[in-house]
C-alpha cells in the first residue's frame, strides 16, 4: 500500500442549520447548531484514513483550546498528525457554516494558524515528504507553501494530487508539477480562464491539461465527475441520495480518491468509490462527522451496484 501525505488546513467548524439564508440586514432564527472539526486538509486526511489509506497529516494549529482539542480528536480517530506545527502567535482556524433546507451552504473561514504553515516549516518536514508515495494538498494554506511542497515532492518522484480549492489562479510554477488536478466547475473556470457554459466540460478539461497537469478530475456535484488524461477518459454518474448538507463532499471525494489510488486500484474503480463516498457524505450534517467508513462505502456500492467487485483492494 502506498503511503499518503496530506498537507493542509484544520478548522473548528461552527455549523448552523436554517430554513434559508438571510439577506443583508436581516436576522433569522437557526434550527440547530453543531460544533465539529473541519478544514479542507483535515477533512481529506480523515477521509483518506477512514476509507482505507495509510495516511500522515501535517497542519498548523494555534496554541489554544481549539488546537488542543483538534489534536486530541485526531488521536482518537487514529489519524497520524504528529508532524503538525503548534504556534503561539495565531489562533487555530475557524469556519462559520450556514446550511439551508436544500443542503446548500455558505462558509466564512478565519484562517488563523493555517496561514502560518510556511515553506520553511515544510522544509523541516522534508523527510516526511520523501518517505511518502502520494502527496495531496489544497489551497487553504499559503500559495508559496503549496509551491514548495510541489517542488520537493516532484524532486523526490512523488505522485502529486492538488485539489485547487478554494478557487484561485494557479500559475505554471505549480501546475507543471501536478500529476492529478481535482477541481469543481468554478475552480476549473478560474484556472483555465474559460467558461464551461461557453466551451463545454471536455474542452475546459483539455484546456487544463494543456496548462501542464497530467490528469484532470472535474467534479460536477449532482452530475458525478469526469476524469481525463492522455490515456483515459471516464464519465462517472452520481448516485441519487437525499442531500442534507454538501459540506465536505468534495473533500471526501478527494480523500477517497487518494486512498483508492494508493491501494493500487484503477481509475474507474477509484472514481466510482470516491463518488459513492461523497454521496454518503451529503446525507449527513457537518464536515468530518459526515465522512463514511470504507465498509459503509462498500455496502453502499453493493446495494446500488449489485455484483460489483469489492473495492477494498
Amino acid at each position: 500500500m502506498n503511503k499518503i501525505l496530506i498537507v493542509g488546513s484544520s478548522n473548528t467548524d461552527l455549523v448552523v442549520r436554517l430554513d434559508r439564508f438571510p439577506v443583508a440586514g436581516e436576522t433569522v432564527e437557526g434550527k440547530s447548531f453543531l460544533q465539529a472539526m473541519g478544514g479542507k486538509g483535515a477533512n481529506q486526511a480523515l477521509a483518506a484514513h477512514k476509507l482505507g489509506g495509510e495516511v500522515k497529516f501535517i497542519t498548523c494549529l494555534g496554541n489554544d483550546a481549539n488546537g488542543e482539542n483538534t489534536l486530541k480528536y485526531y488521536q482518537k480517530q487514529g489519524l497520524n498528525a504528529d508532524s503538525s506545527f503548534i504556534i503561539d502567535d495565531s489562533p487555530s482556524g475557524t469556519a462559520l457554516i450556514w446550511v439551508d433546507d436544500n443542503g446548500e451552504n455558505c462558509i466564512v473561514i478565519v484562517a488563523g494558524a493555517n496561514k502560518k504553515l510556511s515553506p520553511e516549516n515544510l522544509i523541516k518536514r522534508k523527510a516526511e515528504i520523501v518517505s511518502s508515495d502520494i502527496v495531496l494538498m489544497q489551497m487553504e494554506i499559503p500559495y508559496e507553501t503549496v509551491r514548495t511542497l510541489c517542488e520537493v515532492a516532484s524532486g523526490a518522484g512523488k505522485t502529486i494530487i492538488l485539489n485547487a480549492a478554494p478557487a484561485c489562479r494557479l500559475e505554471a510554477d505549480i501546475l507543471n508539477f501536478v500529476d492529478i488536478l481535482v477541481v469543481n466547475e468554478t475552480e476549473a473556470e478560474f484556472i483555465s480562464g474559460e467558461k464551461i457554459e461557453k466551451i463545454g466540460e471536455d474542452a475546459i478539461i483539455s484546456r487544463l491539461l494543456g496548462l501542464g497537469v497530467q490528469s484532470v478530475v472535474l467534479t460536477l456535484g449532482k452530475r458525478g465527475c469526469i476524469m481525463k488524461d492522455k490515456n483515459h477518459h471516464y464519465v462517472i454518474p452520481s448516485f441519487d441520495v437525499n442531500t442534507v448538507d454538501t459540506t465536505a463532499a468534495g473533500d471526501t471525494f478527494c480523500g477517497a480518491l487518494a486512498a483508492q489510488l494508493g491501494r493500487g486500484n484503477d481509475w474507474e474503480q477509484s472514481l466510482i468509490f470516491a463518488t459513492a463516498a461523497s454521496a454518503i457524505c451529503v446525507t449527513r450534517l457537518g464536515a468530518q462527522p459526515s465522512i463514511p467508513t470504507e465498509k459503509e462505502v462498500n455496502d453502499f456500492l453493493e446495494e446500488r451496484l449489485p455484483g460489483n467487485r469489492n473495492f477494498a483492494g
